[in-house]
């Protein structure tokens, strides 16, 4: 899946940013605190949207409103991490080395 492939919105991104692309677990109480820009409804259909895709993983998959989120722990699968972290960089353009290989 290459860059061009993968389209993500502002708050797709926001929750990919908020859980880290490290892999490491987040508790949804966690989750909420810091994705405060998005309603807890529009944060759980962005999330079931990007669990069904396969780019996050939960613990539990029956979550419908904030008391059932704040304790399902999610992370990022780490099969897609650099195509997303690909998607969500802002300059695809890597900035060429100045190094010349001299004969």
């Amino acid at each position: 899946m290459g860059r061009k492939e993968l389209n993500l919105d502002g708050g797709e991104i926001a929750i990919i940013k908020a859980i880290g692309l490290s892999g490491s677990d987040i508790k949804g109480d966690d989750l909420i605190e810091r994705v405060r820009d998005l309603v807890v409804s529009e944060l759980i259909d962005t999330l079931k949207g990007l669990i069904s895709v396969g780019f996050i993983e939960a613990d539990k998959s029956n979550f419908y409103d904030e008391e059932d989120m704040k304790n399902v722990y999610f992370h990022v699968n780490s099969g897609y991490a650099r195509e997303l972290k690909d998607a969500m960089d802002p300059n695809p353009d890597r900035p060429k080395s100045r190094r010349m290989r001299r004969e």
